[in-house]
């Protein structure tokens, strides 16, 4: 009996060669972090370290704001005030490259700017020292 067992017990491991950790994480996946940006969004990096995404819908007629904690459909605002979404409290104003979101009268989310992906400028060259000359 203590045969048959250890040929089971051999037979049953011999089939977790192929196994990964990978296999057992909650989410699947091999462990890698992947992109955290919504598929068909913009990312909007603003001040105090906030972020979110804006998703156009309706050819420009709509947009979806989507925030850490929830996700929501602003209309466009008609007027001549530069491009202004909104529905109730909240609107998101859009103009000379800064998108600035409001709930009431507090801006949630101010000075927000597409990151760019240029490198930063490198600092400018000093000249090289030169020698001091002999008096």
């Amino acid at each position: 009996m203590k045969i048959s067992y250890a040929v089971f017990a051999a037979l049953l491991l011999s089939g977790c060669g192929g196994m990964s950790v990978g296999g057992f994480l909650p989410f699947g996946g091999d462990g890698r972090e992947l992109s955290r940006v919504p598929p068909n969004s913009i990312a909007y990096q603003c001040q105090a370290g906030k972020r979110f995404f804006l998703r156009y819908l309706d050819d420009g007629a709509a947009v979806w704001v989507i925030l850490p904690e929830r996700e929501f459909r602003l209309e466009k605002i008609p007027g001549d005030q530069g491009t202004r979404y909104g529905t109730g409290r909240t609107v998101l104003r859009m103009g000379e490259g800064e998108v600035t979101l409001s709930d009431g009268s507090a801006a949630s989310y101010a000075g927000c700017r597409i990151p760019s992906a240029e490198p930063a400028p490198k600092p400018a060259e000093t000249p090289a020292a030169k020698p001091a000359a002999k008096p």
